[in-house]
């Protein structure tokens, strides 16, 4: 079982590695067409922060905070984005369950639209704002990167930095390990075609970029941030389930007590950090709660995409929970008896 749950989890780690290296290297590429494209107009507020919430990880959350701490999007526009998002948790839904982690996502899409709207049209104009300083946020406010610099690219290879050659060589790693079916599925499918494709995209990002970019944001932001969080998360709540449901039967339970696991679920999905609501995605995977609980938990947590917020602005942290914690409890109730 333990063995089982390690290469579960390094399957799923490695999967989120790629698409989040990948979702790096296009986030500096475009971060500025980011900020140039968003207009006045509300409809569009809305739009653009349910889009970059669905981005996979912290990336479109901590925009859309950055944005609102500069009194560019509403607070409407703020909670759209923090429905949208399900932080890292995403990457890792799309790797076990992809059709339906694409479903839910258009649902978390239409929802935190509605949501935010309605937002707006309730609260006074300028909420919160008074409370949020005018300082600019650090993170991930980042300059226009050339990451494809075709004279240097032999000089880096001759001079490989530490950190390159562990990249180069982990995504090597990678791919041989995919295509021989040691990792992932062994038969040839849509699946693994997709994630060989995403380790050779990897392994050019990693051979091409210069330093600086590999450096700060492919090494200290995802190798050393994400990855052994995402890790021993996913292999922690992989085992332990595992345990609780082979050895202890609970899945008689927590069939018997759907609306107390919604209540637990909403609940855990208020602490602002990925990894929580891992338990209840692979919950989902296994059949063991019903689509509903997963999309309420979807609704109220959102990864570590609120922690800016939480520096800058206690009462604003506090009331985008409230209101997806509400939003959630009620889309789960309702999922609860309509039996889906």
């Amino acid at each position: 079982m333990f063995i089982e749950a390690f290469k579960e989890a390094l399957t799923i780690t490695s999967f989120v590695f790629l698409m989040m290296l990948v979702i790096e290297y296009v986030n500096v590429q475009t971060s500025g067409a980011w900020h140039n494209s968003l207009k006045t107009n509300k409809l569009r507020q809305y739009f653009l922060s349910a889009i970059l919430g669905i981005i996979p990880g912290c990336l479109g959350a901590f925009s859309v905070v950055a944005l609102y701490s500069h009194r560019v999007l509403s607070f409407g526009a703020l909670v759209t984005a923090m429905i949208a998002t399900s932080g890292d948790e995403a990457f890792i839904m799309f790797s076990m369950f992809p059709l339906k982690a694409l479903f839910l996502t258009l649902i978390l899409f239409v929802i935190s639209i509605f949501v935010g709207y309605f937002t707006d049209k309730i609260l006074p104009e300028g909420f919160l704002f008074k409370k949020i300083s005018l300082n600019k946020f650090p993170i991930h406010e980042e300059e226009r990167c050339n990451c494809f610099i075709k004279s240097e690219i032999i000089n880096q290879l001759k001079h490989c930095s530490f950190q390159r050659v562990l990249l180069i060589g982990g995504l090597l790693f990678l791919f041989f390990g995919f295509a021989s079916g040691e990792f992932g599925p062994q038969s040839w499918n849509w699946i693994k075609i997709t994630i060989l494709l995403a380790v050779f995209v990897s392994l050019f990002i990693a051979t091409t970029v210069p330093e600086h970019f590999l450096e700060e944001h492919l090494w200290n932001h995802i190798v050393k941030i994400h990855l052994p969080k995402i890790f021993f998360w996913t292999f922690g709540a992989i085992l332990v389930i595992n345990i609780i449901l082979k050895h202890l039967h609970f899945e008689s339970w927590i069939s018997d007590n759907q609306i107390t696991v919604l209540i637990i679920a909403c609940l855990i999905g208020l602490i602002p950090e990925s990894g929580p609501h891992m338990i209840f995605v692979i919950l989902f995977f296994q059949g063991t709660i019903p689509f509903s609980i997963l999309l309420a938990s979807s609704i109220v947590q959102d990864g570590h995409g609120m922690l800016p917020l939480l520096a800058e602005s206690k009462r604003g942290f506090v009331s985008v929970k409230l209101i997806n914690l509400t939003v959630g409890l009620s889309v789960g109730i309702l999922g609860y008896f309509t039996s889906w």
